[in-house]
């Protein structure tokens, strides 16, 4: 949240706006978050690592669908994944992504 406030007094004080490409590149973000599928993932996530098996059946849903989702979430930065054995493991990239999604939830419900 102190990051918010920062935010807002840099540029009340700087008068700058934000540059286009990095316009361009929250709204690819914020994009990603409009799939309920991917807001699943990553609410799945919150437990921890997980691979792809473990995602499906949590979530009830294929391998190719979950797949082809954390694909999407791996460019987008929100997901990352470590390969131990033949398997990969998936967790959210950083605290970020739960703050993302708390606030939202937040937004929501008031």
């Amino acid at each position: 949240m102190s990051q918010v406030i920062a935010l807002e007094h840099q540029r009340a004080d700087s008068h700058a706006m934000i540059s286009e490409d990095s316009l361009c590149d929250l709204a690819e973000v914020f994009k990603v978050f409009g799939d309920s599928t991917r807001i699943k993932i990553l609410y799945d996530l919150f437990e921890g690592e997980k691979n792809v098996t473990e995602i499906c059946q949590d979530l009830e849903m294929n391998q190719s669908a979950i797949s082809h989702q954390l694909k999407l979430l791996r460019t987008a930065r929100l997901v990352s994944g470590k390969r131990v054995g033949k398997s990969i493991l998936y967790s959210l990239a950083d605290e970020h992504v739960k703050t993302i999604i708390a606030m939202g939830i937040e937004h929501i419900e008031e």
